[in-house]
């Protein structure tokens, strides 16, 4: 009796870390596909990684597939997704970020932009 009660209390802790890893992965997969939208198109173009057209579907089915559970193949076609994801957040991102034009924010002195030519370690100089 004690054992079956063990067995369950675990079985229940595993489904519940599964569900949230699930969780966490498909929101993985949603910020890659929100990130890929994001970004210039002509941007894909110039590291030779694909077209964005082509990124869009691939990880817009990824979405797809980790939300609508499809018996069978679901599962690994949500591998097959997650592996895509991966694929661009290591490979193709930081390549277009590397061309891409960093956006700079408002600077503390009345909206005029931050002259970091004299910024020391705490603060300008």
């Amino acid at each position: 009796m004690v054992e079956q009660l063990a067995g369950g209390i675990l079985v229940d802790w595993f489904s519940n870390v599964l569900g949230w890893l699930m969780l966490a992965l498909l929101a993985f997969k949603v910020f890659v596909f929100i990130d890929a939208a994001f970004r210039r198109e002509d941007a894909y173009r110039a590291v030779d990684k694909q077209t964005k057209p082509f990124w869009l579907i691939v990880l817009g089915l990824a979405v797809a597939v980790s939300i609508f559970s499809v018996p069978g193949l679901g599962q690994m076609l949500s591998l097959i997704g997650l592996v895509a994801a991966i694929v661009y957040m290591v490979d193709v991102r930081p390549r277009i970020r590397a061309i891409s034009p960093q956006r700079r924010g408002k600077g503390r002195l009345g909206g005029k932009k931050d002259d970091r030519s004299n910024m020391g370690p705490y603060g300008p100089w």
